[in-house]
């Protein structure tokens, strides 16, 4: 029995020395992710977009709110907010405050449930069970409306169950955004139809990349998703990835950039591996929680689909010099 009881003893002590990294260092240990796509014009402007999802942040996350607020020095020309940005009802004037001068970019956003709805304290077994075989359970309704009225305030899209456009540094971009999928509040059949051929650019966003709402925007021949949702698997085994993805999504899609066929077209999918948790869940595993710049760059052929590198780079944002916005 010695033997048995040594490798028991052996077991939980590598796994409590992984989950005190998990909690007391990696779910803090932000990362800026960069990815390249061409798919602007060839006579356009690099377009620079950052990627926010999954901020998940509480009035007593400082660390996160203060590492937020620098990636303004970024200076992106758009911001993409794939959602869940709330843990905590009084969390409104946290998520603008870690905005900081982000707020004054031009922006999208759609939610994701944890915008709708507050975290619940669950079993940790309740993630690895298939999405599909899981009954939903809400915790106190959070303030959603302050949340969407505060990021109209900024100037940004509504692209819940909604279509809509901007020009930024005279690229005329097309957006189509679903509700949070995760909680079946999305409406494709109020955002169907091809995308606008007369953009120079059509991206669609989504909070949770489920196959459905994937298939939809590149069928309709949108050049890029964004998405969010899968937290990167938020615990990853080395050299086998993400175990779960929280969706139908494939694990390994569950973070960075990649690509999705359907309908005979072919869509750029980004998704973010986020910047939180939940506060009930407050550990990270080989998955640094992260923000990302995407570099639209212009293609340099008729093909929609080019070249493409998905890096991550230090914790601390770079400062980068700012194309003039159209």
């Amino acid at each position: 029995m010695q033997p048995i009881v040594k490798a028991v003893a052996g077991a939980l002590g590598v796994g409590t020395a992984g989950l005190a990294y998990g909690a007391g260092y990696e779910v803090r240990a932000f990362r800026l992710r960069e990815a390249d796509i061409q798919c602007v014009p060839a006579d356009a402007m690099p377009l620079k977009i950052l990627h926010l999802s999954d901020i998940h942040i509480t009035p007593a996350q400082s660390k996160k709110r203060r590492w937020l607020q620098q990636l303004a020095d970024l200076e992106p020309d758009l911001v993409i907010n794939t959602g869940d940005n709330l843990a905590h009802r009084k969390s409104v004037p946290v998520v603008l405050e870690s905005l900081g001068d982000l707020r004054g970019v031009p922006g999208v956003f759609v939610f994701g449930s944890n915008d709708y709805w507050g975290p619940l304290l669950k079993s940790p077994l309740r993630y690895l069970l298939p999405s599909g075989g899981k009954k939903r359970f809400h915790g106190p309704p959070l303030p959603w409306r302050e949340l969407r009225q505060s990021f109209l305030d900024c100037g940004w899209l509504d692209l819940n169950n909604n279509v809509g456009a901007l020009t930024v540094n005279g690229v005329r971009i097309s957006f189509a955004g679903v509700d949070d999928p995760h909680l079946q509040y999305d409406d494709l059949s109020a955002v169907a139809g091809p995308a606008d051929a007369r953009a120079d650019l059509r991206l669609g966003v989504a909070h949770a990349p489920y196959l459905r709402v994937l298939d939809a925007f590149t069928s309709d021949g949108y050049d890029a998703i964004f998405a969010g949702h899968t937290h990167g698997g938020q615990l990853r085994i080395p050299g086998v990835g993400a175990l779960v993805t929280n969706c139908d999504l494939d694990r390994k899609r569950s973070r960075g950039l990649s690509t999705h066929r359907a309908g005979g077209q072919e869509s750029w999918l980004h998704v973010s591996a986020g910047l939180g948790t939940s506060p009930y869940a407050p550990y990270r595993f080989c998955c640094h929680p992260e923000a990302t710049l995407v570099t639209l760059t212009p293609r340099h052929s008729s093909s929609r689909a080019g070249p493409r590198s998905d890096h991550v780079m230090t914790s601390q944002p770079r400062r980068r010099g700012r194309a003039a916005l159209g």
